[in-house]
């Protein structure tokens, strides 16, 4: 799951499959990671996972709505598809997984010290999703009794 504002990776999850439950637990990962607002828009293509009524129930659970890309239009999801080209080409086809412990080592290390932390994008003026949030937030100042 990718935020379009800053193009970090919020929610992911892995399995030798492409069943309901594995998009399930990478958009439970990312509603806990992120608590967004109730009616936060989460867009995918119109794989069967993601239409399933498992998957409609959960986003209901937990207050996402759904939004789907039209039939055979990959540019109604380039973002998604910009992402697993990215993992595709810089970390997966350059690397034999002799297990899948491995390499699902692997992919976390790229997504949470690469590609969120300094991974630079032009669609966010060469910055990276952390420096591109941090700069997009607010000072927070804590105040201590």
């Amino acid at each position: 799951m990718i935020d379009l504002d800053s193009r970090k990776v919020i929610g992911w999850a892995t399995a030798d499959h492409m069943r309901t439950d594995l998009i399930a637990e990478a958009l439970t990962n990312a509603v806990t990671t992120r608590r967004p607002a109730a009616g936060v828009i989460f867009h995918s293509d119109r794989g069967s996972q993601y239409t399933s009524a498992q998957f409609a129930t959960l986003a209901t659970d937990l207050g996402v709505t759904l939004s789907v890309g039209r039939t055979g239009v990959c540019w109604d999801n380039a973002v998604a598809e910009s992402f697993f080209a990215s993992i595709k080409t810089e970390l997966l086809h350059r690397h034999t997984w002799p297990t899948r412990a491995r390499a699902r080592k692997a992919i976390f290390e790229w997504i949470e010290s690469w590609y969120n932390l300094r991974r630079r994008h032009s669609a966010l003026g060469y910055l990276s999703p952390a420096t591109w949030e941090h700069r997009a937030r607010p000072a927070i100042t804590e105040h201590v009794a």
